[in-house]
């Protein structure tokens, strides 16, 4: 294939077009997007044969979000964001010797993170010597004993760290930890720490397993879905399809949000001719405008409900599960009813800015529903009260019994595909002791046993020097971490960094002394190796595990998979007094089958998983009530009164994504849903607070961020739009106002950044910034 290297101007992103935020979602305007990302990006004769195996049990798995598939699948089994994400991947495309030596480091530094990944997918691997300008082509064999070198000479495993992004493959994900333990270190964060580690933290010591317990067919059984901090219609797009579903069975769908989303208003289902002609779906049976941070209180004040009512003798709930299957209950109770009325209703509605009568509303919908779940995102995980509100959450599902049984049960809806696959195959900082003794015994060494650096951790670590390599598999660490400038500040005093990468971001443009780039294949790549075509597996994000196959010829046939990529650096580095054999890792079958031996609920996982659709892991909670606490029991917990406080003069902002990205990826500069086109620095604010702070709507500002360190934080030169957002309430696209989150700013528990928490004061804007920042 002919690889194509064109130039293209980097578009102004600082004043957008804004207008009024659309009331559905989907509908014939996604399709046309997608049929032109798919178009413009990878061609009609590369790009549709790959759209048609996105999603299908004999193709590849969609690169972009983790929401599972049902067993029976559209031809067409993605939504308007996969086909962005495959059209990506998928580009004709490619950056070769040639790009890099046009663009030195510091001309690429000030581009956008949108023209980085537009140019194409990298396809040799790259070198930026000590002091030099620009990234140069260098052989594999000179990459991987540039990294060998580094790594046997550090004065401790624990001076690398290994960071994982959430698109790696099970098989990958496994030898890769492997790779890290064997070195001598757990330095192995991920993605996960700055989304739902809160979730996992929560869950685990509530109902003792650190992920969601429904599926599919329990959406389409519930009664009630409350789905709160969450934008499907953005975030996981395919689930307002499984929403539509359960609509249509009879379920009521409460929305709890400071802003109106359109998907979670009305779905046009594009895989329908109703849909393509407008007819939609209204998804959404009461709406819930709750303020940032109210989550917590929210669901406090519906259990109290809960609670009164059952004094009352109304029999609301459901005392034979509380009595058998959990601890705490009047612990719990006895505090939650303590305090009086006349204080607890106010502060309720000021930490939630809901009015009593709707919360009642909410209970009389609970108290009606035979099944409940709850679906949550971001918008709860993201605080400094992240880990109580989501065990308010589990406390409200223990009082009524809905958990462990049809149409019920916790649903954090991960974000990127596979995120929560590879927290499975070990990819974490403190890894349970179980795992490490039957990894141990599996390869035949000792693993490192102390805890190693999260996400947080490590980036302070590589701030105080104490990092002398960052060995990144795929991913955007710069972009995706909070407090851009310290963690810009922090990579660059690591001595050499490395990225394993399929296109260029702002990651490769911020290095330590030294930098390598290595290029892999993408999940719609064929993986060849000896004549012989391989495949990995994923999981879902409700514990569903099934292969994927990549059907696309690489651009290069220098790119390597991430497997083959970490074995070979492993064999270099740790030579013989490793008891691992690295080349046997070639064939996948041989993975699968040491993970079968080392990780729970995958016996025979190569037979298991060539099964049409794959395979259900074990979910004790799910399966037969059996809670794996410290108690035993499904766990009450008692977790007081917090929400954000907001100085006179300040509002609370969030950061989000725009429709036209995911995650710190840029597709294009529109969000066609909340009617900003052009642009992506834009926030948006209650009319009435921007009245009330004497901001006027196209005018620009800077977002000031204020924290208890003193330290002020500038994100600067965005526009004012006036969107019906929660009082006291605004929002503003990430990664540009990462910048705003300090370092240390985290979640109790679970050291998430409070990314949904962000106190900002507005002062007028003076220049637009320059595109890199």
């Amino acid at each position: 294939m002919t690889l194509q290297h064109p130039e293209q101007p980097d578009p102004a992103q600082d004043s957008p077009e804004t207008g009024s935020p659309k009331t559905f979602a989907a509908g014939m305007p996604a399709v046309l997007k997608s049929v032109r990302q798919v178009a413009e990006n990878a061609g009609v004769m590369r790009g549709l044969p790959a759209m048609l195996k996105v999603n299908q049990k004999k193709g590849f798995d969609c690169p972009g979000c983790a929401w599972p598939e049902a067993d029976e699948r559209h031809t067409a089994e993605f939504c308007e964001n996969g086909a962005k994400a495959v059209a990506e991947e998928a580009t004709n495309r490619g950056l070769t010797g040639e790009f890099f030596a046009r663009h030195s480091v510091a001309d690429l530094s000030e581009r956008s993170g949108y023209w980085l990944g537009r140019q194409g997918r990298l396809t040799e691997p790259l070198y930026l010597a000590e002091g030099a300008t620009h990234y140069e082509p260098v052989g594999w064999d000179r990459a991987l004993d540039l990294i060998a070198e580094e790594l046997r000479g550090v004065d401790h495993p624990d001076r690398a760290v290994f960071y994982t992004s959430g698109r790696t493959s099970n098989e990958a994900a496994f030898v890769y930890q492997l790779f890290a333990r064997d070195l001598g270190t757990n330095n192995l964060p991920d993605c996960s720490n700055m989304c739902h580690e809160s979730s996992g933290s929560a869950l685990s010591e509530t109902i003792g397993v650190g992920k969601g317990s429904v599926s599919l067919e329990d959406l389409q059984h519930a009664d009630l879905i409350i789905v709160a901090g969450q934008n499907p219609g953005t975030n996981h797009p395919r689930m307002l399809s499984s929403l539509k579903r359960a609509k249509r069975a009879g379920t009521r769908i409460v929305t709890v949000n400071p802003l109106p989303e359109a998907g979670s208003a009305n779905f046009r289902d594009p895989q329908t001719p109703a849909g393509l002609l407008g007819r939609g779906t209204d998804l959404t049976d009461l709406f819930a405008q709750i303020r940032l941070g109210g989550d917590l209180a929210l669901f406090s004040a519906v259990n109290r409900l809960l609670l009164e009512a059952d004094a009352r003798g109304e029999q609301v709930l459901d005392r034979a599960f509380v009595e058998e299957f959990t601890h705490g209950f009047d612990d719990y109770a006895e505090e939650l009813l303590a305090e009086p009325d006349e204080e607890f209703w106010p502060r309720v509605e000021r930490d939630t800015g809901l009015e009593r009568e709707l919360i009642e509303r909410i209970t009389t919908m609970v108290t009606e529903a035979e099944n409940v779940v709850v679906c949550w995102a971001m918008g709860l995980t993201q605080h400094k009260h992240s880990v109580p509100t989501i065990r308010e959450v589990v406390n409200f599902l223990l009082l009524r019994g809905n958990v462990g049984r049809p149409g019920a049960g916790v649903c954090p809806v991960r974000g990127h595909s596979n995120v929560q696959g590879d927290r499975t195959m070990g990819i974490w900082e403190k890894p349970p002791e179980d795992f490490l003794d039957a990894l141990g015994e599996e390869f035949g060494f000792e693993p490192p046993r102390e805890h190693g650096h999260d996400t947080v951790e490590a980036i302070r670590a590589m701030g105080r020097g104490e990092v002398d390599v960052f060995f990144a598999m795929g991913g955007n660490f710069v972009s995706a971490s909070p407090d851009t400038l310290v963690t810009e500040d922090a990579m660059r005093q690591v001595g050499l960094t490395v990225h394993v990468s399929t296109k260029l971001n702002r990651s490769h443009v911020v290095t330590g002394t030294r930098a390598l780039i290595l290029p892999a294949l993408a999940r719609s790549d064929r993986d060849m190796h000896g004549g012989q075509e391989r495949w990995v597996t994923v999981e879902d994000s409700m514990g569903k595990v099934h292969a994927s196959h990549g059907v696309l010829d690489p651009l290069a046939q220098s790119m390597r998979s991430e497997v083959d990529i970490v074995r070979e650096l492993a064999r270099r580095t740790l030579g013989e007094r490793s008891s691992v054999d690295w080349d046997s890792l070639a064939d996948y079958d041989v993975v699968r089958d040491h993970v079968a031996a080392v990780v729970p609920g995958f016996d025979d996982f190569n037979t298991r998983v060539r099964r049409s659709g794959g395979f259900t892991l074990p979910h004790a909670p799910r399966d037969d009530r059996r809670f794996p606490t410290a108690t035993g029991l499904a766990n009450f917990t008692r977790n007081g009164s917090y929400a954000p406080q907001i100085p006179e003069g300040r509002l609370l902002l969030q950061t989000l994504r725009s429709h036209d990205q995911y995650n710190t990826t840029i597709y294009g500069l529109d969000d066609r849903y909340r009617g900003v086109a052009g642009g992506r620095r834009v926030v948006l604010v209650n009319p009435q607070d921007a009245q009330e702070l004497g901001l006027v709507e196209g005018s620009h500002v800077d977002l000031v961020s204020e924290w208890e360190d003193g330290r002020e934080r500038r994100a600067p030169y965005f526009k004012v739009a006036l969107y019906p957002t929660a009082r006291g309430c605004a929002a503003a696209y990430y990664p540009e106002t990462n910048v705003l989150v300090p370092l240390d700013s985290t979640a109790d528990i679970s050291n998430t950044p409070t990314s949904k928490s962000v106190v900002v004061r507005f002062e007028t804007g003076t220049a637009a910034p320059a595109q890199g920042i």
